[in-house]
């Protein structure tokens, strides 16, 4: 027989209690702190885990990732999120190039947190941007995320070959001044950009929902995370981010992301609102 309609209703509930259970487990047990993702969001992510375990109950999650390791990685890898490219959304960086780096060229020393940085192809982008812009040797890029496995990944920079057209085309578009293929090593199936892009970027372990600011910034970068957070954690991170950003410092956001209706608004103006670059003010 279908669900009653206060069937239907219990069973949502019982299930949004085993899924507040098991974030509690994991932040607990391993310090990853999803409680207060958005939690469709994080509701999706967690079925997927299930299905990759071969479980059918959440509530069987929390026994398992408490004693098991290795299933708790498993588990890890459907919960964070790893959709990136390089020059992803290709205007802001040209927006960038030429709405930001003027005023970057009056610092004696720049520094630079990309934050939720992922696998590291926006971190590569930039610096490449600094590079030709002949700003890179006065800057320092830290380069942040939850996922130790992606900034692993970041930190070696090799990336299937397949995905060098579109990240070809993606430079091009916002304002590439070189021949891209000039900064990575074909090798098979795999580009492995060249050391030196690295030579200014520090990479650490970095937890938006519970870390506190670090150090003080010319530019923050943080795009298309906050999509992913309910407000209280999006306040949380706007918080760290105005604590964290120098006066007239440049904060960057994610396509769907806003500045706007919030606590920090009034703390900032556009550069560019179409391609979410603010400048603090206050």
């Amino acid at each position: 027989m279908p669900f009653s309609h206060d069937g239907e209703g219990a069973a949502a509930a019982r299930e949004k209690l085993e899924i507040e259970l098991l974030l509690e487990a994991i932040y607990r047990a391993y310090g990853y702190d999803f409680r207060n993702y958005a939690y469709d969001s994080i509701r999706r992510r967690i079925r997927h885990g299930m299905q990759a375990l071969g479980e059918n109950e959440i509530s069987a999650l929390i026994p398992l990732i408490l004693h098991d390791r290795e299933r708790m990685k498993r588990l890890l890898q459907s919960l964070l999120i790893n959709v990136t490219e390089m020059y992803r959304d290709p205007s802001m960086f040209r927006a960038f190039r030429e709405r930001v780096v003027p005023f970057l060229h009056t610092y004696p020393h720049i520094r630079i947190w990309h934050a939720g940085c992922s696998t590291g192809e926006e971190v590569l982008s930039m610096a490449i941007l600094l590079e030709e812009e002949g700003l890179y040797d006065k800057a320092r890029i830290y380069a942040t995320d939850i996922d130790e496995g992606a900034l692993e990944k970041a930190k070696e920079a090799i990336y299937p070959l397949r995905n060098m057209k579109l990240y070809t085309h993606n430079y091009i578009r916002a304002g590439g001044t070189r021949e891209f293929s000039d900064y990575y090593t074909a090798d098979r199936d795999a580009a492995k950009f060249h050391s030196s892009l690295q030579r200014n970027i520090v990479y650490a372990r970095h937890n938006l929902a519970t870390d506190q600011s670090f150090n003080e910034f010319n530019v923050i970068l943080c795009r298309n995370v906050l999509i992913y957070f309910d407000r209280q954690l999006q306040n949380r991170a706007r918080r760290l981010f105005h604590e964290s950003l120098a006066m007239f410092g440049v904060l960057a956001l994610g396509s769907r992301e806003t500045i706007h209706h919030n606590d920090y608004s009034e703390c900032y103006e556009a550069i560019d609102d179409g391609e979410k670059l603010y400048r603090r003010m206050r």
